[in-house]
């Protein structure tokens, strides 16, 4: 049972009282903060996250310039927040399940997922691992414990505390981290989430990227208190803050929390102090609601150039190194979107596919009614619609036939 202190007058408490500091480590020169100790990091595990940053940019800029072209319906952008996503990813065990929100491309791309594999899901083609049913940059991976996105906002986060705590009756000594961002946080199932797994002790790491805007509207907008850190208070959770641009505090700072989640069974909160570069979306237009020079101030700031910089004082990276992995990432990025823009739609079949385990004779129904308006106005779908089951063709034309005596 908690114990409470006692006073005898009516003394009111704001808030205001608790200030939560921000953890850094590197500064953007590449250098430490003095007293400030870097995380241990090998040579290799150092160059794969940064890779897995400029990778993620590359991958960014190419697929905003392809929907900008007409070549894609929809992109989003990790661009300004690589070090927070990936820093994260790194501190994680392999086995340890991802649930995102629609901005963390860059820990697939840590974890391995391609390059391919991300065209295939952006042009919803034959090998999309969701079969073309979900808007671009809903990613999924089950081989790389990445839960499959979904559109409505704050949806994973309960979803994380639940599979959390499915982990921790399991005993696997996993633990689940879920991304999401301040906007998400002014949900009602960022709140159901933490007292869910702060009551049932889950080992889960909640993730919040504070990008400063909820698409258009401002933190200041958003919320009175001291951002979402302090809200870890009202349900006993550690919490901890951190420049979300300083990939070596993020990297220490999810060991940390990881650390705690798994072997204590308690759940984290992390806030990761970062800034959007780039639109909310490429249906967004950033300019109607913050200035060039608060633009530009974020991208002195960028996490990849200070990582870089950093790199380079440990002698681990030199320009060379730096052109020839952007000119090599650039050219991997268009050679797999243009083959798979000619890579065929999944299959007609598919609509109706995984939704039971047999087919049932009404959606059979439903399939059959939509084979046979494509091929009444085959002109208006493409080409891979129109390859339809022969056998449905010669039934259907067996039922027009006798619709036709009919008349």
């Amino acid at each position: 049972m908690t114990t409470t202190q006692e006073i005898h007058s009516p003394t009111f408490l704001t808030g205001d009282e608790l200030s939560i500091p921000t953890f850094r480590l590197l500064k953007q020169d590449g250098t430490l903060y003095d007293g400030g100790e870097a995380p241990e990091l090998s040579r290799e595990q150092a160059l794969k996250i940064y890779h897995s940053m400029v990778a993620t940019r590359v991958l960014d800029e190419r697929m905003m310039a392809a929907q900008r072209q007409g070549r894609l319906s929809f992109y989003m952008q990790c661009t300004g927040e690589e070090a927070a996503v990936i820093g994260a990813t790194a501190a994680l065990d392999d086995a340890d399940m991802i649930m995102a929100q629609y901005r963390e491309q860059g820990a697939l791309v840590y974890r391995g997922f391609s390059y391919d594999e991300f065209m295939n899901q952006l042009f919803g083609n034959e090998l999309d691992y969701g079969k073309g049913r979900q808007m671009p940059i809903h990613y999924g991976s089950r081989k790389l414990h990445y839960m499959t996105i979904s559109s409505p906002l704050a949806t994973q986060i309960p979803q994380a505390a639940g599979y959390a705590y499915g982990q921790k009756l399991a005993g696997d000594e996993l633990c689940t981290l879920c991304f999401f961002g301040e906007g998400a946080a002014s949900e009602g199932d960022f709140h159901a989430a933490l007292n869910m797994a702060a009551v049932h002790e889950a080992p889960v790491i909640f993730f919040c990227r504070n990008n400063g805007y909820a698409i258009s509207t401002p933190s200041i907008e958003q919320f009175a208190a001291d951002g979402v850190a302090p809200r870890a208070y009202g349900y006993r959770m550690h919490v901890i803050r951190v420049d979300g641009n300083d990939i070596l505090a993020v990297l220490a700072a999810t060991r940390e929390a990881r650390r705690i989640a798994v072997e204590q069974n308690k759940p984290v909160l992390i806030e990761a102090m970062s800034y959007r570069l780039a639109a909310h979306s490429s249906s967004d237009d950033p300019s109607g609601y913050r200035s060039k020079k608060e633009e530009e101030a974020w991208r002195e700031k960028d996490p990849i150039l200070r990582m870089q910089h950093w790199l380079v004082g440990q002698g681990w990276w030199n320009d060379d190194e730096e052109k020839a992995l952007q000119e090599s990432l650039r050219r991997e990025v268009l050679e797999t979107m243009k083959r798979a823009e000619k890579r065929p739609p999944p299959p007609l079949d598919s609509l109706v596919s995984d939704v039971y385990a047999d087919v049932t004779p009404a959606l059979q129904r439903q399939l059959d009614q939509l084979k046979r308006h494509i091929r009444q106005y085959p002109e208006s779908y493409p080409k891979g619609a129109r390859s339809l089951d022969p056998d449905v063709k010669a039934r259907d034309d067996a039922s027009d036939a006798q619709a036709q005596e009919g008349e």
